[in-house]
């Protein structure tokens, strides 16, 4: 065959390739081959940790076999809404948000109870009183006398101070919609608050974490609680506005409680945090969930700041209790869940003199003037 022809059909060859090649490139979705997968929520970060000693040691041990109680008062909200029909536990834990990112450890650093901006470390003693500080006193207790709801006998929230090598776990929550899924660090024996509350927190100094639970109870060899929330101790970040956490006001617990080691150092150098009787059905600034019945504006709602009047002679007090009250006249309290009328927290400490704090109880209601926190925000 003579050279050109087989050069020309060659060149035919050429295109025919080409074009074939092309057709396939330009299939459409519809009739290319593919392998589709749907996404499924992460977790959230899990923090390492390592189990060093508790430091409240003197709480009553609580057994962990005992079902969690029905959180009936701790049935999310959202503001102005009265507080619905509490909703059934979720059989398994549900992903519905990651906590915030812990920040590297910083070697010689200790880890901080928040930054020194967080609202619960900020001096409010300068901050003007609330044009309805007189109303909202009366309704809480006018006379009433302040408690310290702590003691050297095991009354109190006890904290757990955790580390890398603590075990992890994962919880099912009654309000899985508004809890943080962990996993947590909880230790074999974990100190839990007594009573119906039963709120576990779990400090863990290293990653700088705070993990806290309310109603938690082992059954079965699983854990499960009411509500938990995890917290980055190196942020200001909040809970989503209408979340619960371990606290009915959607706050943490451990930067609110009375400590004996900070009362030994002659300083307390944050607000306490307090209960009132009856709560309106909202909640103001840094509280981000309400449980009240009502939506009387006579009633404070979750978040109310109080402090101590300067002008309470304290001098008299002996030295534990001296030092609390001025950290009431300086920071303050929030008020975090409904309970009995001006009960501070604290967490329990063989070391705390009672007699000194039954001394809280000369301190009345009249003696507290309400905040006007809105600077804050």
């Amino acid at each position: 065959m003579p050279h050109f022809r087989l050069l020309a059909l060659g060149a035919v060859a050429m295109v025919v390739l080409t074009l074939g090649m092309t057709a396939f490139v330009m299939l459409p979705d519809s009739l290319a081959p593919t392998a589709r997968q749907s996404l499924t929520p992460s977790a959230g970060p899990s923090v390492g940790a390592d189990a060093t000693p508790m430091i409240h040691d003197v709480a009553a041990e609580v057994s962990n076999s005992a079902e969690p109680p029905a959180p009936a008062t701790r049935a999310p909200t959202a503001e102005p809404t009265p507080a619905p029909t509490p909703k059934p536990a979720a059989p398994t834990p549900v992903v519905s948000a990651k906590p915030t990112k812990a920040a590297a450890p910083v070697p010689g650093v200790p880890c901080p109870l928040f930054p020194p901006s967080n609202v619960w470390n900020r001096d409010i003693s300068t901050l003007p009183v609330a044009a309805n500080s007189q109303t909202l006193i009366g309704t809480i207790g006018l006379n009433a006398g302040l408690h310290p709801d702590f003691s050297a006998t095991g009354y109190g929230i006890p904290f757990n101070v955790v580390g890398p090598s603590t075990p992890r776990a994962a919880v099912s929550f009654g309000y899985a919609d508004e809890s943080d899924p962990g996993p947590y660090p909880i230790p074999a024996a974990p100190q839990i608050e007594g009573g119906s509350d039963r709120h576990m927190l779990l400090w863990d100094k290293s990653a700088c974490m705070l993990f806290e639970l309310y109603a938690a109870a082992r059954s079965g060899g699983a854990w499960n609680a009411g509500s938990g929330a995890i917290w980055n101790l190196r942020s200001n970040a909040l809970r989503p506005d209408g979340w619960t956490s371990a606290d009915a006001a959607g706050l943490p617990i451990l930067p609110g409680l009375a400590r004996y080691d900070e009362v030994a150092s002659g300083a307390i150098l944050h607000a306490l945090r307090f209960t009132a009787p009856q709560t309106r059905t909202a909640h103001i600034y840094p509280a981000r969930h309400d449980a009240g019945a009502s939506n009387s504006a006579s009633l404070p709602p979750m978040g109310l700041r109080v402090r101590l009047k300067a002008s309470v002679d304290i001098s008299g007090f002996g030295p534990q209790t001296k030092v609390v009250l001025t950290a009431l006249k300086r920071y303050g309290m929030i008020l975090a869940d409904n309970g009995s009328p001006w009960y501070v927290t604290g967490a329990p400490d063989a070391r705390w003199n009672d007699d000194q704090l039954h001394a809280f109880n000369e301190i009345t209601g009249a003696d507290f003037e309400v905040v006007d926190t809105s600077a804050l925000r």
